[in-house]
Parts: structure tokens; sequence; C-alpha cells
């Protein structure tokens, strides 16, 4: 009984801890002074977002002559937008804009974070952006704990397309993986139900994953195209791990269709046209 009492004592010990340090593990921000300066490469401008809540998004935008739409990156967990952004070539070089805010906490992005609070920061600012360009040059790009978020704002709105990243099934399912001794339905803040939210995108969805991502395995994605195969391409990186894709010549071969073969999108868009008239 005793050893039962401690090994009880111990599991709650585990929960709560979970529970209270979570936000630990699960962002790892960088954070900027007010006053500091990005530098980079190409032209950009640096916007600031005030919230109702008193918090503030911080992000940069990247601009090309005669630019083909605008590509908002929704990044990852880790870091600022300092070294995020110099994913802005990918997209530039193809003849697009580039778009990347700093969640709050991170860089400098100020103000309390929830799963919520995410969506809405998120849609807040891709309201903003309607402003700028119609939703048919708007493309939304998650990668790794962002296509969560970017799957929730394009199931709000009408982008030219959705593209993924590195996706997760659902944060719930990605988490449970190694925490499944733990009641995680009842402890986790952030369910980011990507599987729910894919569901109601009415835009081809874009999947590049690849097939070595030990962090986020590739059955993730496959699974994800199962709930809607006829509006979701998925786009197999051999070799490719979890923070490499960009690595891989036929990552940006991948990407350049996407973002510039009319064909291909075309053939993706009239697979899920046809679907929703059966």
């Amino acid at each position: 009984m005793t050893l039962l009492l401690y090994i009880g004592i111990f599991y709650i010990f585990l929960c709560v801890t979970f529970y209270f340090t979570q936000h630990f593990f699960f962002f790892r921000p960088e954070i900027l002074p007010h006053n500091f300066a990005y530098k980079y490469e190409f032209p950009f401008e640096e916007v600031h977002f005030d919230m109702e809540d008193g918090g503030v998004i911080n992000g940069l935008i990247f601009k090309v002559p005669n630019s083909k739409g605008v590509v908002f990156y929704f990044k990852g967990n880790s870091r600022s937008i300092k070294g995020w952004a110099k994913f802005a070539r990918d997209f530039v070089s193809k003849g697009y804009d580039f778009f990347m805010i700093d969640y709050r906490g991170f860089g400098k992005s100020t103000g309390k974070r929830s799963e919520r609070i995410l969506y809405n920061d998120g849609q807040h600012v891709y309201k903003w952006l309607t402003e700028q360009y119609t939703e048919k040059e708007i493309i939304i790009y998650g990668r790794s704990l962002g296509s969560g978020i970017a799957t929730r704002i394009a199931s709000w709105n009408k982008p030219r397309m959705l593209i993924l990243d590195s996706p997760y099934f659902s944060f719930y399912y990605q988490i449970r993986r190694f925490a499944f001794i733990l009641p995680i339905q009842w402890l986790l803040r952030y369910q980011i139900r990507t599987d729910q939210f894919i569901k109601k995108v009415d835009c081809p969805v874009f999947i590049l994953h690849g097939t070595k991502d030990r962090l986020i395995p590739i059955n993730q994605s496959k699974k994800l195209k199962q709930l809607a195969p006829q509006k979701i391409e998925l786009f197999e990186i051999e070799g490719g791990g979890h923070n490499n894709l960009p690595d891989y010549a036929i990552y940006h071969d991948y990407l350049y269709d996407i973002l510039n073969d009319d064909s291909l999108y075309d053939r993706v868009k009239n697979q899920f046209n046809k679907k929703e008239m059966v």
C-alpha cells in the first residue's frame, strides 16, 4: 500500500508539473529589445499591431516588384523572426512578397499567449493583409507548430492556397506520443486540432514532409491527407528530417511548382470542386 501511495503521489506530481510547465516545453522564444534593428539582404518593412487586450504583434513584410501575391508564413515554436525571416529568400526569389509575425512572447511581440489568442492574432493580421492584397493573392504557409495555426486561419477565410510544412495531425495527437502515460486530454492547454480545421479549408492544400522526420513523422501528414484527399496534395521529401527540408533541392522544386504551376493548382482545385458537387 505504501508503494502504491508513493506511485500515486509521484504520478500526481508529474501531472501538476506538466500542466504548469508545458509552456516551457512547447515554446522556446527568443526575446528581442524593442529597439532591435533587423537586417536582411532583401527590402523589408517592419510592422506593429496593437491588439485590444494591450498585446503587440511585431512582423516583417518583404516586397518584390510586380509580386504575384504574398506568402503569410506561420513559423515554428523556437527563436524569433530575426532568424526565421531568412526563409523570405525562398519565396521572394519565386516572385512573391513574404510576411511573417512573431507570436506573443517571441521577439518584439508582447502579451499573454493562449491557443485562442494565437488564432485571434493570426486572424487580425490576416484581415490587415486583405487590405493590401486580394484573398486570391494570399498564400498561407504553416511550418511545424505553425501548421495548425495556419490551418485554423485558412479555415476561416478563402486564401488562394494553404501550404503545410511538416505538420502534425493535431497538437494533442503529437504530444500524446511523448506523454502517453499522462491524462493529456485534461492537462493539455493547446489542442490545435489540425485534423478538424483542415476539413473546413476551402482551398487547395499542399503538404511538404520529410520521410525521415522523427519529431513529427510523415504518417501524420498521410493521416491528414486521408481526411480530404480530393483537396490535399502530399509531397514527400525522401530522406528529409524535421529541420532540414530547405537543404534538399527537391523541396525547392516542389515549392516552385506549388507556387507557380497553374496546372497543378487547377487540378487540385477542380478535384475538390467536383467532390463538393457530387
